[in-house]
């Protein structure tokens, strides 16, 4: 098998990991032009159109807490398949609810799904993808989602002059069926496949997909799950002295990726933007552009994270975060912004959210894969995602109120402080992987 064609084989696993990621940022998006229409036909309260909402953030949590041990018990691969199915399941049930008891139900299953699909897919692109190519095919799971996003936006914007909220949400079953074509033919993770013991198999799949280094990549994965043999990859060996360090690391990740403030702006933007003086049109306009710069950011990202490293993307991302947000607190502080501070309000938000989806978005999947050996990786993955999601109840439920309360300038100052305290303390801990298998990179995180 030549190399070019091994490049391939492994294209097509990041591209069926990154097609996860574009239904789960469609979901994540279309409740917002849905909801409207959704509220009307049922005649919802405010209470419980939100609850519509609220229900999959609940479930999610739940999806993220036994995403590992479903990982671990069935593989990378099933689990993968089962989200694909999931989602299909539950878009074309979305689209059919009679009443919202049955939506609200329908959308349990899919935060159970999201909260399963958030760690499995990047742990499945990262275990099976060569060395050399780690970093920037689980970034690709990345764009997908700001993609999913952005793909959400257009289509709520096109379906929203006929009330089509039936077709938002079932649209999503289109992509998830056409990745569960492909996961179906691709094969199992090798670092799953000798944990579990079938050791020849997991030869044949490095041989597939990394043919010139399959002998030393098997030799280490084996010696690598020998010597942790001990490991049962429980929330307990995660706080065994060892791995102390690395799950701290991990764990402030994911609530920096949070408290630093980007889903203040993707979930809020045209509050945001409203606040910043811009008209109705503009405050639901602009945030479209912003998406739209984003995805271009992350797509960038791509041939930065493996060229130029883990470090460089994360520190230079996180840095233009905490200085836009220090400058849209500067804008907003005197009051209502006036003369060019709206401009400079829209170009620090543009710089903010792209910064995260081109920097520091894009690595944190990769160093919470890279932490841990493989009996524990996708549990450290799974404890990761709880840690991001608890510090996003605080963003999502105190925004508003600290936007009235304090003020849009004292938020996005509070913002800037995490960015400037997250920089500090990666710049010191977060190690360089790139190049290195994930056996040498979890080592990385013991010193």
């Amino acid at each position: 098998m030549t190399e070019e064609r091994t490049t391939r084989a492994s294209v097509l696993v990041a591209v069926s990991g990154a097609a996860i990621g574009v239904i789960f940022g469609y979901d994540l998006g279309s409740i917002a032009g849905a909801l409207p229409g959704i509220t009307r036909e049922f005649n919802l309260s405010p209470l419980a159109a939100g609850w519509v909402n609220g229900v999959v953030v609940l479930s999610q949590l739940v999806g993220a807490l036994v995403a590992g041990r479903l990982n671990d018990l069935f593989g990378r691969r099933r689990t993968m398949i089962g989200i694909a199915a999931g989602y299909a399941v539950v878009a074309v049930l979305q689209s059919l609810a009679t009443d919202v008891v049955m939506l609200d139900v329908v959308r349990v299953g899919l935060g159970l799904t999201i909260g399963v699909s958030m760690v499995a897919a990047p742990l499945y692109v990262a275990e099976i993808s060569p060395a050399r190519l780690r970093g920037r095919f689980v970034a690709m799971y990345q764009v997908a989602c700001v993609g999913g996003i952005f793909v959400t936006y257009l289509v709520n914007y096109l379906l929203s002059f006929g009330g089509g909220w039936r077709l938002m949400l079932g649209l999503a079953a289109v992509p998830a069926v056409l990745v569960l074509g492909c996961l179906v033919v691709l094969p199992e993770s090798p670092r799953w496949l000798v944990l579990v013991g079938r050791d020849a198999e997991a030869a044949d799949v490095l041989r597939r997909t990394d043919p010139a280094r399959a002998d030393d990549a098997l030799a280490g994965l084996v010696a690598e799950v020998r010597s942790e043999s001990a490991r049962t990859g429980s929330l307990r060996d995660l706080w065994a002295p060892r791995y102390r360090r690395a799950t701290v690391f991990v764990v402030l990740l994911g609530v920096f990726a949070q408290l630093t403030g980007i889903n203040a702006i993707t979930y809020y933007s045209p509050t945001v933007f409203a606040a910043l003086g811009f008209d109705t049109a503009g405050s639901y306009g602009w945030p479209t552009v912003v998406q739209f710069f984003a995805v271009l950011a992350t797509v960038g990202s791509l041939f930065v994270v493996d060229r130029l490293g883990r470090r460089f993307t994360l520190l230079t991302g996180l840095t233009a975060m905490a200085a836009a947000a220090l400058t849209l607190s500067a804008v907003f502080w005197p009051g209502q912004p006036t003369g060019a501070g709206p401009w400079i309000g829209f170009a620090a938000a543009l710089v903010f959210t792209c910064a995260f989806s081109g920097g520091f978005g894009s690595v944190v999947w990769v160093y919470a894969a890279e932490a841990y050996p493989v009996q524990l990786r996708a549990t450290g993955s799974s404890l990761m995602l709880v840690s991001a999601m608890l510090a996003n109840v605080v963003v999502a439920e105190g925004f508003l109120w600290a936007a009235a309360g304090p003020g849009m300038g004292a938020v996005f100052g509070f913002f800037a402080a995490v960015g400037a305290v997250a920089v500090a303390y990666l710049a010191v801990r977060a190690p360089e992987t790139a190049g290195q298998s994930l056996e040498q990179a979890h080592h990385q995180h013991d010193r």
